[in-house]
């Protein structure tokens, strides 16, 4: 780690325990605290919007469900902090995070609303295990990964946007907030791009946050 990354995890560090009280909800393994953004370490859940499956046949919205199991644990907690780790491609810190004594990231996975991301560590592959013998959420039956889903909402969405590779939206709310969305966004599809406006189209979402574009909140403040 270069010595700007150095300072900024130590500030991070910092900020995370001492504003607890000032907390967003992103997505499914996405918190805001004390206006630093954290992506928990070691997890994938399900996107805002994604469906899964139950044994029967029938959807679930495990990507709402997902956020909502995120409120119900950060919220509560009268100690909340993360662990700084490394800054990734949207500007997110990736740190373990604890609601009092509970590893949220183990929670979420151990509850069936979050995949092990063994892509980048193997921290809770035994908790989903236990998860998946148990028929836990989103191992009720087998059901699309998160990152299967994000690959195949992208690899359909080339035909709207002018550069085929570059299909995120960036769009300025009525609010004057530059907010972009992903493909796999659940408002992508009604999303209008009007580049009159100053809104615009990314090609991956660093460049977005680059640029001054923040994700979409699919959760709430607290």
């Amino acid at each position: 780690m270069d010595a700007l990354r150095w300072f900024v995890a130590v500030m991070v560090l910092t900020i995370g325990t001492a504003a607890a009280a000032d907390i967003l909800v992103i997505d499914g393994d996405t918190i805001e605290l004390g206006g630093t953004r954290y992506g928990i370490h070691g997890i994938d859940a399900p996107e805002p919007g994604q469906q899964c499956e139950r044994s029967g046949g029938k959807t679930w919205n495990c990507g709402a469900a997902a956020v909502v199991a995120l409120e119900e644990i950060v919220f509560p907690a009268t100690d909340l902090h993360c662990d700084a780790g490394e800054l990734d491609d949207y500007g997110r810190i990736i740190a373990v995070c604890w609601a009092d004594d509970v590893d949220i990231g183990k929670h979420l996975v151990r509850s069936g609303l979050a995949w092990a991301f063994v892509k980048f560590a193997s921290d809770y592959v035994v908790d989903e295990a236990i998860a998946r013998a148990a028929r836990t959420g989103i191992w009720q039956v087998e059901t699309e990964t998160p990152w299967d889903f994000r690959a195949r909402r992208w690899s359909n969405s080339g035909n709207e946007a002018p550069d085929p590779n570059c299909p995120i939206k960036g769009n300025i709310n009525s609010e004057g907030e530059h907010i972009y969305h992903p493909p796999w966004s659940p408002v992508y599809e009604r999303t209008r791009i009007s580049p009159e406006k100053g809104e615009r189209w990314f090609c991956d979402e660093g460049e977005a946050v680059a640029a001054g574009w923040r994700p979409a909140y699919w959760g709430r403040r607290g």
